[in-house]
């Protein structure tokens, strides 16, 4: 299935796009859906799905999970997007930070599910304040990481993200980026640097208040 076809299942099958709204910037797209503009919601989906659900899947671990929490994740943003609010930072900023709070909270009902299934009712009186105590100090940190990183990554241009996703996450050297990709050395070498530029200035300018 597509990515607008899967939009639109998440809406309603007889929702069906009037405009073309895949060149407006996002605050644009969002101040159309509280007009119900099923072509927002659609360039929002399609800019933004797969970044979504690479963001939920790497903090809960669970493909099809992560796909569930995605369609949660869009779904709240058609049902309210007022939600989002301009002066606490970018949306897909705002965005991250939600699917951060919703697999996070996944990731504690099941860690408390487990110790209640698994556990005697003594081990359950001993160990539950322990683990609520522990559980921001467990997955806060670490969630918002990733979602200052991805959130930074998401203002490269493609080929910028491309390079530096082989040579920094994907552990690649820059020659063999290139060789990868059939790409002049000192192309890579650029979009690296520029790449990185942008990423230093976009974390050096991330909000530390959660936006959820």
């Amino acid at each position: 299935m597509t990515a607008t076809g899967e939009s639109r299942r998440l809406i309603g099958p007889d929702s069906a796009s009037q405009v073309d709204c895949s060149g407006l910037p996002d605050q644009q797209l969002v101040a159309r859906l509280a007009m119900r503009d099923v072509g927002a919601f659609e360039a929002l989906y399609d800019r933004y799905g797969t970044l979504i659900y690479s963001m939920a899947r790497r903090v809960v671990g669970d493909a099809q999970l992560a796909e569930d929490i995605a369609q949660e994740v869009f779904l709240r943003v058609w049902r309210q997007p007022e939600r989002y609010v301009v002066e606490k930072g970018s949306f897909v900023t705002w965005l991250l930070s939600v699917t951060r709070n919703r697999a996070v909270d996944w990731l504690r009902t099941r860690k408390r599910r487990f110790r209640h299934e698994t556990a005697s009712p003594e081990q359950q009186e001993r160990e539950l304040p322990a683990d609520n105590a522990a559980d921001p100090a467990l997955s806060a940190e670490l969630a918002d990481q990733r979602c200052a990183v991805l959130a930074a990554l998401a203002t490269l241009s493609p080929q910028q993200r491309q390079v530096i996703d082989l040579a920094y996450f994907g552990g690649l050297t820059q020659r063999e980026v290139a060789d990868r990709l059939g790409q002049p050395l000192g192309t890579v070498k650029t979009r690296v640097r520029l790449g990185m530029q942008k990423l230093r200035v976009a974390l050096a300018h991330e909000p530390r208040e959660e936006l959820g």
